[in-house]
Protein backbone atom coordinates (compact mmCIF):
# COMPACT_ATOMS: atom_id res chain seq x y z
CA UNK A 1 0.00 0.00 0.00
CA UNK A 2 2.79 2.39 0.89
CA UNK A 3 4.46 1.88 -2.44
CA UNK A 4 1.19 2.67 -4.26
CA UNK A 5 0.70 5.88 -2.25
CA UNK A 6 4.28 6.89 -2.93
CA UNK A 7 3.87 6.28 -6.62
CA UNK A 8 0.67 8.32 -6.73
CA UNK A 9 2.38 11.25 -5.02
CA UNK A 10 5.28 10.99 -7.41
CA UNK A 11 3.00 10.94 -10.45
CA UNK A 12 0.98 13.88 -9.12
CA UNK A 13 4.17 15.86 -8.56
CA UNK A 14 5.43 14.89 -12.00
CA UNK A 15 2.13 15.97 -13.56
CA UNK A 16 2.36 19.35 -11.85
CA UNK A 17 5.93 19.78 -13.02
CA UNK A 18 4.96 18.96 -16.60
CA UNK A 19 2.21 21.57 -16.51
CA UNK A 20 4.76 24.16 -15.46
CA UNK A 21 7.26 23.36 -18.24
CA UNK A 22 7.49 25.91 -21.03
CA UNK A 23 5.85 24.99 -24.36
CA UNK A 24 9.18 24.61 -26.11
CA UNK A 25 10.27 21.96 -23.61
CA UNK A 26 7.02 20.05 -24.02
CA UNK A 27 7.42 20.09 -27.80
CA UNK A 28 10.63 18.15 -27.41
CA UNK A 29 8.83 15.21 -25.80
CA UNK A 30 8.54 12.05 -27.95
CA UNK A 31 5.49 11.86 -30.21
CA UNK A 32 2.54 9.68 -29.23
CA UNK A 33 3.02 6.09 -30.50
CA UNK A 34 0.71 5.07 -33.33
CA UNK A 35 -0.85 1.64 -33.88
CA UNK A 36 -1.86 0.64 -37.41
CA UNK A 37 -5.10 -1.37 -37.52
CA UNK A 38 -5.47 -3.15 -40.86
CA UNK A 39 -8.68 -5.06 -41.51
CA UNK A 40 -10.16 -6.69 -44.60
CA UNK A 41 -13.74 -5.81 -43.69
CA UNK A 42 -15.55 -2.61 -42.79
CA UNK A 43 -15.93 -0.75 -39.47
CA UNK A 44 -19.70 -1.13 -39.13
CA UNK A 45 -19.38 -4.92 -38.93
CA UNK A 46 -16.63 -4.99 -36.32
CA UNK A 47 -17.63 -2.41 -33.71
CA UNK A 48 -17.59 -5.00 -30.90
CA UNK A 49 -14.16 -6.29 -31.94
CA UNK A 50 -12.72 -2.78 -32.08
CA UNK A 51 -14.24 -2.01 -28.67
CA UNK A 52 -12.63 -5.18 -27.28
CA UNK A 53 -9.29 -4.16 -28.80
CA UNK A 54 -9.49 -0.73 -27.15
CA UNK A 55 -10.45 -2.35 -23.86
CA UNK A 56 -7.41 -4.63 -24.04
CA UNK A 57 -5.19 -1.62 -24.66
CA UNK A 58 -6.71 0.27 -21.74
CA UNK A 59 -6.08 -2.68 -19.43
CA UNK A 60 -2.37 -2.34 -20.19
CA UNK A 61 -2.41 1.43 -19.64
CA UNK A 62 -2.92 2.66 -23.23
CA UNK A 63 -5.87 4.97 -23.89
CA UNK A 64 -6.64 5.98 -27.44
CA UNK A 65 -6.21 9.71 -27.94
CA UNK A 66 -4.35 10.16 -24.64
CA UNK A 67 -1.14 8.18 -24.81
CA UNK A 68 -1.61 6.17 -28.01
CA UNK A 69 -3.15 6.84 -31.42
CA UNK A 70 -4.72 4.29 -33.77
CA UNK A 71 -4.72 4.61 -37.56
CA UNK A 72 -7.54 2.47 -38.95
CA UNK A 73 -7.44 1.11 -42.49
CA UNK A 74 -10.48 -0.76 -43.86
CA UNK A 75 -10.37 -2.70 -47.12
CA UNK A 76 -14.19 -2.93 -47.22
CA UNK A 77 -13.97 -6.54 -48.38
CA UNK A 78 -11.65 -5.76 -51.31
CA UNK A 79 -8.59 -8.01 -51.08
CA UNK A 80 -6.72 -5.99 -53.71
CA UNK A 81 -6.72 -2.88 -51.51
CA UNK A 82 -4.73 -4.47 -48.70
CA UNK A 83 -1.18 -4.01 -50.12
CA UNK A 84 -1.68 -0.26 -50.63
CA UNK A 85 -3.27 0.15 -47.18
CA UNK A 86 -0.39 -1.75 -45.56
CA UNK A 87 2.16 0.36 -47.46
CA UNK A 88 0.39 3.51 -46.28
CA UNK A 89 0.69 2.46 -42.64
CA UNK A 90 4.37 1.66 -43.12
CA UNK A 91 4.88 5.07 -44.74
CA UNK A 92 3.32 6.70 -41.68
CA UNK A 93 5.92 4.91 -39.53
CA UNK A 94 3.45 3.32 -37.14
CA UNK A 95 4.91 1.51 -34.13
CA UNK A 96 3.05 -1.74 -34.81
CA UNK A 97 0.51 -3.12 -37.28
CA UNK A 98 -2.43 -5.20 -36.03
CA UNK A 99 -4.18 -7.52 -38.52
CA UNK A 100 -7.14 -9.19 -36.79
CA UNK A 101 -8.49 -12.40 -38.34
CA UNK A 102 -7.34 -11.82 -41.89
CA UNK A 103 -4.62 -13.93 -43.45
CA UNK A 104 -4.52 -11.61 -46.46
CA UNK A 105 -4.11 -8.49 -44.32
CA UNK A 106 -1.29 -10.16 -42.40
CA UNK A 107 0.44 -11.20 -45.61
CA UNK A 108 0.11 -7.67 -46.99
CA UNK A 109 1.63 -6.19 -43.83
CA UNK A 110 4.40 -8.80 -43.80
CA UNK A 111 5.25 -7.99 -47.42
CA UNK A 112 5.24 -4.25 -46.70
CA UNK A 113 7.76 -4.28 -43.84
CA UNK A 114 10.44 -6.42 -42.24
CA UNK A 115 11.03 -4.10 -39.29
CA UNK A 116 7.66 -2.93 -37.94
CA UNK A 117 6.09 -5.61 -35.70
CA UNK A 118 2.97 -7.23 -37.17
CA UNK A 119 0.49 -8.80 -34.73
CA UNK A 120 -2.14 -11.16 -36.14
CA UNK A 121 -5.06 -13.21 -34.92
CA UNK A 122 -6.11 -16.12 -37.10
CA UNK A 123 -8.12 -19.29 -37.11
CA UNK A 124 -5.53 -21.00 -39.32
CA UNK A 125 -2.20 -22.67 -38.62
CA UNK A 126 0.29 -19.78 -38.90
CA UNK A 127 3.14 -22.18 -39.74
CA UNK A 128 1.28 -23.87 -42.62
CA UNK A 129 0.25 -20.47 -43.98
CA UNK A 130 3.88 -19.24 -43.82
CA UNK A 131 3.23 -16.40 -41.39
CA UNK A 132 5.83 -17.69 -38.92
CA UNK A 133 8.53 -20.33 -38.90
CA UNK A 134 7.29 -22.07 -35.74
CA UNK A 135 4.75 -21.60 -32.96
CA UNK A 136 7.34 -21.42 -30.20
CA UNK A 137 9.82 -19.22 -32.10
CA UNK A 138 7.95 -17.19 -34.72
CA UNK A 139 11.07 -15.38 -35.96
CA UNK A 140 11.07 -12.20 -38.04
CA UNK A 141 8.70 -9.35 -37.23
CA UNK A 142 5.40 -11.28 -37.27
CA UNK A 143 3.70 -12.93 -34.30
CA UNK A 144 0.23 -13.34 -32.84
CA UNK A 145 -2.52 -15.72 -31.77
CA UNK A 146 -4.29 -18.62 -33.47
CA UNK A 147 -7.54 -20.37 -32.59
CA UNK A 148 -6.80 -23.15 -35.13
CA UNK A 149 -10.43 -23.01 -36.33
CA UNK A 150 -9.38 -24.66 -39.59
CA UNK A 151 -8.90 -27.89 -37.64
CA UNK A 152 -12.61 -27.87 -36.78
CA UNK A 153 -13.85 -28.36 -40.37
CA UNK A 154 -13.69 -32.17 -40.38
CA UNK A 155 -15.29 -32.21 -36.92
CA UNK A 156 -18.13 -30.01 -38.16
CA UNK A 157 -18.70 -32.32 -41.13
CA UNK A 158 -18.95 -35.16 -38.64
CA UNK A 159 -21.58 -33.26 -36.67
CA UNK A 160 -23.61 -32.64 -39.84
CA UNK A 161 -23.37 -36.35 -40.63
CA UNK A 162 -24.72 -37.21 -37.17
CA UNK A 163 -27.60 -34.75 -37.60
CA UNK A 164 -28.37 -35.93 -41.17
CA UNK A 165 -27.18 -39.55 -41.33
CA UNK A 166 -28.96 -40.18 -44.63
CA UNK A 167 -27.42 -37.20 -46.44
CA UNK A 168 -24.69 -37.89 -48.97
CA UNK A 169 -24.02 -34.52 -50.64
CA UNK A 170 -22.76 -31.59 -48.58
CA UNK A 171 -21.64 -28.15 -49.74
CA UNK A 172 -18.70 -26.20 -48.32
CA UNK A 173 -18.57 -22.42 -48.71
CA UNK A 174 -15.04 -20.96 -48.86
CA UNK A 175 -13.83 -17.43 -49.60
CA UNK A 176 -11.87 -16.22 -52.62
CA UNK A 177 -8.52 -17.38 -51.23
CA UNK A 178 -9.15 -20.84 -49.72
CA UNK A 179 -6.28 -22.87 -48.35
CA UNK A 180 -5.65 -26.01 -50.40
CA UNK A 181 -4.84 -27.95 -47.23
CA UNK A 182 -8.20 -26.97 -45.69
CA UNK A 183 -10.16 -28.21 -48.70
CA UNK A 184 -8.08 -31.40 -48.89
CA UNK A 185 -8.76 -32.13 -45.20
CA UNK A 186 -12.50 -31.61 -45.74
CA UNK A 187 -12.57 -33.85 -48.80
CA UNK A 188 -10.75 -36.58 -46.90
CA UNK A 189 -13.16 -36.26 -43.97
CA UNK A 190 -16.18 -36.38 -46.29
CA UNK A 191 -14.84 -39.45 -48.05
CA UNK A 192 -14.39 -41.26 -44.75
CA UNK A 193 -18.06 -40.56 -43.97
CA UNK A 194 -19.23 -41.76 -47.38
CA UNK A 195 -20.18 -38.25 -48.46
CA UNK A 196 -19.43 -35.99 -51.39
CA UNK A 197 -18.77 -32.26 -50.96
CA UNK A 198 -19.36 -29.44 -53.41
CA UNK A 199 -16.85 -26.62 -52.90
CA UNK A 200 -18.53 -23.24 -53.45
CA UNK A 201 -16.41 -20.09 -53.64
CA UNK A 202 -17.42 -16.54 -52.79
CA UNK A 203 -15.24 -13.43 -52.89
CA UNK A 204 -17.99 -10.78 -52.91
CA UNK A 205 -21.50 -10.20 -51.59
CA UNK A 206 -23.00 -11.14 -54.96
CA UNK A 207 -20.92 -14.33 -55.00
CA UNK A 208 -22.64 -15.45 -51.80
CA UNK A 209 -26.06 -15.20 -53.47
CA UNK A 210 -24.72 -17.09 -56.48
CA UNK A 211 -23.22 -19.78 -54.24
CA UNK A 212 -26.58 -20.46 -52.61
CA UNK A 213 -28.26 -20.62 -56.01
CA UNK A 214 -25.65 -23.20 -57.06
CA UNK A 215 -26.11 -25.08 -53.80
CA UNK A 216 -29.84 -25.46 -54.49
CA UNK A 217 -29.27 -26.39 -58.12
CA UNK A 218 -26.82 -29.14 -57.14
CA UNK A 219 -29.23 -30.36 -54.46
CA UNK A 220 -26.74 -30.17 -51.63
CA UNK A 221 -28.38 -31.45 -48.43
CA UNK A 222 -26.35 -29.40 -45.92
CA UNK A 223 -23.85 -26.57 -45.82
CA UNK A 224 -20.59 -25.95 -43.96
CA UNK A 225 -19.38 -22.33 -43.94
CA UNK A 226 -15.62 -22.00 -43.41
CA UNK A 227 -14.23 -19.16 -41.28
CA UNK A 228 -13.64 -15.96 -43.26
CA UNK A 229 -13.70 -12.21 -42.66
CA UNK A 230 -16.10 -11.81 -45.59
CA UNK A 231 -18.48 -14.41 -44.16
CA UNK A 232 -18.23 -12.89 -40.69
CA UNK A 233 -19.20 -9.49 -42.09
CA UNK A 234 -22.07 -11.05 -44.08
CA UNK A 235 -23.27 -13.43 -41.36
CA UNK A 236 -26.84 -12.05 -41.44
CA UNK A 237 -26.97 -12.62 -45.21
CA UNK A 238 -25.71 -16.19 -44.79
CA UNK A 239 -28.18 -17.15 -42.08
CA UNK A 240 -31.05 -15.53 -43.99
CA UNK A 241 -30.22 -17.40 -47.20
CA UNK A 242 -29.85 -20.71 -45.37
CA UNK A 243 -33.28 -20.22 -43.77
CA UNK A 244 -34.87 -19.11 -47.05
CA UNK A 245 -33.65 -22.22 -48.87
CA UNK A 246 -34.24 -24.49 -45.85
CA UNK A 247 -30.64 -25.73 -45.94
CA UNK A 248 -29.21 -27.11 -42.67
CA UNK A 249 -25.97 -25.21 -42.05
CA UNK A 250 -23.10 -25.16 -39.60
CA UNK A 251 -20.77 -22.20 -39.08
CA UNK A 252 -17.38 -21.49 -37.56
CA UNK A 253 -18.90 -19.89 -34.46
Amino acid sequence: MASHIGRRKFLATLGGAMAAWPLAARAQQPAMPVIGYLYLGSPEHTSRQVAAFRLGLSETGYLEGRNVAIEYRWAEGHFDRLPALAADLVGRKVAVIVTPFSLDATRAAKAATTTIPVIFTTGLDPVQTNLVTSLSRPGGNVTGLTALNSELGPKQLGLLHELLPGATRFAVLVDATPRDSTIADLQAAASSLGQQIEVLRAGTIDDIDAAFASLVQKRAEALLVITSVLFFNRRTQLVTLAARHAVPAIYWS
